[in-house]
């Protein structure tokens, strides 16, 4: 009944005066899909073609200074195995390594390596570039107010990392 509900729905969509609500949280994945993809595309053509969605969140939850399975599995909403078994990929691929903890030589340290922080450099770079040319499609006044919108209606940290483990991700 719910299929049947949504086909109406849609079908009935373009004569309505205004979107219907499920339009909205779509249209924003969709932009926010769009916007992660080229940035991938792009990313893979300066050198980094293995990374995934999901690896600029445990980029950033590993942060400049390092940090723990069992924590970097907190920040992202993981367990400490899906955390490790991310730390393993990421780690043959490259991108982060484990020390010793200066702190506390009983635990491990995961730390990004000089490969790790050159895709994360690339990928600000790469946003910069592509909120210009949403600048540039959109115009800069309408692009600010969509994001100042956003920010409006979506307050908070930007940086919430736990959004793999919303999304079903390791």
């Amino acid at each position: 009944m719910k299929l049947s509900i949504w086909s109406m729905r849609l079908s009935i969509v373009s004569s309505e005066p205004s979107p219907p609500g499920f339009e909205l949280p779509l249209r924003l994945l969709l932009a926010f899909r769009t916007i992660i993809d080229e940035l991938h595309e792009r990313i893979a053509r300066e050198g980094h073609p293995d990374l995934r969605p999901m690896h600029g969140f445990v980029f950033q939850a590993i942060g400049p200074h390092g940090t723990t399975a069992t924590e970097l599995g907190r920040r992202l909403g993981v367990t400490k195995q899906a955390a490790g078994k991310t730390i393993d990929g990421l780690e043959q691929l490259g991108y982060v390594e484990r020390a010793a903890d200066p702190a506390d030589t009983r635990r491990k340290l995961v730390r990004l390596t000089a490969r790790g922080v050159d895709c994360l450099l690339r990928s600000a770079r790469i946003f910069d570039e592509l909120r210009e040319e949403w600048s540039a499609a959109l115009g800069e006044e309408q692009l600010r107010q969509l994001e100042d919108g956003l920010r409006r209606l979506a307050p908070g940290d930007p940086f919430r990392l736990d959004t793999p483990r919303w999304f079903g991700a390791p």
